[in-house]
């Protein structure tokens, strides 16, 4: 017989077959970032039509605040928390059961005849936001291997993450004037519904073997320090940062937190390990992530300022201008796994963060068209660093603490987003008018970029350096 010479068939461009997902792992995708997408317009969603809610409802014009505010502490105070039940008692079973109260939650919303209602509802959507958010992100990390698949999962879940925040703008502008702002809540039903309805036979379950058993006394600490925490941010926006109020929540926070980390190094199963909180990739990974969270969205009120009050816009129309930094972010987005693969998470921090600084500083410019370019430009960044960020907080851990390192990256996530509107809006009224206010308040922003990208730069090691410390 003769052999015949077989070529040997060739791997088609872009990733190897074994960097592939398949089927079930597109799917997983799908759902999670469906999920994921519909937490980020909520973030948002109201804000447009606060003022109307309180006219239908009956709010006083200081209860305004606490619609976002009751949201922003559960879901902040509870993440954590979650996050770790989600490793002990599955991620998967708290995710479904998040979805469910979420849809409830924004059904209760959609009905509500009075204030009560409706801030109970606000609550159990900040609870169901903290259970659902580390839950899907430790889901989409145990799914996909550590490598370029996960890269460009959550390169994908930041970039839709992202783009939620800007179309909560959005569409709660249209649906308010369209509609009613019910539909700001009622619009999140058919979708956990359909979430719900696919979810259980795709999603596998993943926990532990041996479950420990909960550390509550840092449950109890951390959750109360992060509460008080999210509190004392919030209220320094509308009462000032010397305010005894504010003064005394930040305080409270500072001494729950540091009991937090002494119940943590004596506690058998704590519920976040000091050894973690000693690496390298958490600490500053997690703070670059502040950094980024909290100047971009201090951003978009600072720009809002600027297109409403010194340009003359409608909030609609404001809010409309914002899709250059929605399509930035998703350009980002999918830009930041390949960036990450061909260098590293390190380098999309720190040339992410320089990019973002850059774009910054170019929203001096009063005109229209170099605030759009700078806007779609800061966005890309703010995404190159976003992904970098998620990267390098939850690489080199084990799947059964992904939800614990998911929880910290979350909790990262919703400080970052209550911290900068008020630190940005006390610069703007140091200034005696608006225009240097903001101008001051954009050079500030910039600054604290600068320094996340010299942090990143100097105390992340380079990924040969990294494994595991």
């Amino acid at each position: 017989m003769v052999a015949l010479d077989v070529p040997t068939p060739v791997a088609p461009p872009g990733l190897p077959k074994e960097e592939r997902p398949d089927g079930r792992m597109r799917l997983v995708l799908v759902i999670l970032l469906v999920a994921q997408f519909m937490l980020a317009v909520d973030f948002s969603i109201l804000n447009v039509a606060l003022p109307v809610i309180g006219e239908g409802l009956g709010f006083g014009v200081g209860g305004l605040q606490w619609i976002a505010t009751a949201f922003a502490l559960a879901a902040a105070g509870f993440t954590l928390l979650f996050g770790r039940v989600a490793d002990l008692v599955g991620r998967r079973r708290i995710f479904l059961g998040g979805m469910a109260v979420l849809g409830a939650a924004s059904l209760a919303g959609g009905l509500a005849t009075g204030p009560g209602t409706l801030m109970a509802a606000r609550v159990a959507q900040g609870l169901a936001t903290a259970a659902v958010t580390p839950a899907g992100l430790s889901l989409l990390t145990s799914a996909f291997p550590e490598g370029p698949l996960r890269d460009r999962a959550l390169g994908l879940n930041g970039a839709l993450m992202s783009a939620g925040f800007t179309t909560g703008a959005v569409l709660g502008g249209v649906l308010t004037d369209l509609l009613s702002w019910r539909w700001a809540f009622l619009v999140n039903v058919p979708v956990a519904l359909g979430v719900l309805l696919v979810a259980p036979a795709v999603l596998k379950e993943s926990r532990p073997a041996d479950r420990p058993r909960l550390d509550v006394p840092g449950a109890i600490t951390v959750t109360g320090g992060l509460l008080t925490l999210v509190y004392g941010l919030t209220a320094a926006g509308g009462r000032g940062w010397t305010d005894p109020v504010v003064l005394g929540a930040l305080a409270a926070a500072a001494v729950l937190l540091a009991a937090f980390l002494r119940v943590e190094r004596r506690a058998a199963a704590p519920l976040v390990p000091v050894r973690v909180l000693r690496r390298r990739t958490v600490v500053w990974g997690n703070l670059a992530g502040l950094v980024a969270f909290a100047t971009e969205t201090s951003l978009v009120f600072l720009m809002t300022l600027r297109l409403q009050e010194v340009l003359g816009f409608s909030p609609l129309a404001a809010g409309l201008s914002f899709g250059v930094l929605g399509a930035g972010t998703v350009l980002g987005g999918l830009l930041a796994p390949r960036f990450i693969g061909r260098l590293s998470a390190r380098t999309a921090l720190i040339a992410g963060g320089a990019l973002q600084a850059a774009a910054t500083l170019c929203l001096l410019d009063p005109s229209y068209g170099v605030l759009l370019a700078a806007t779609f430009a800061g966005g890309v960044g703010n995404m190159l660093a976003i992904v970098g960020f998620m990267v390098t907080a939850t690489s080199g851990l084990p799947d059964a603490e992904q939800g614990m390192a998911t929880g910290i990256a979350t909790m990262t996530q919703q400080i970052g987003i209550t911290l900068g509107t008020p630190v940005m809006s006390a610069v703007v009224v140091t200034a005696t008018a608006l225009p240097a206010g903001l101008d001051r308040a954009v050079l500030v922003n910039a600054a604290v970029v600068l320094a996340g990208v010299l942090a990143a730069a100097l105390f992340l090691k380079k990924p040969r350096q990294q494994e595991g410390r």
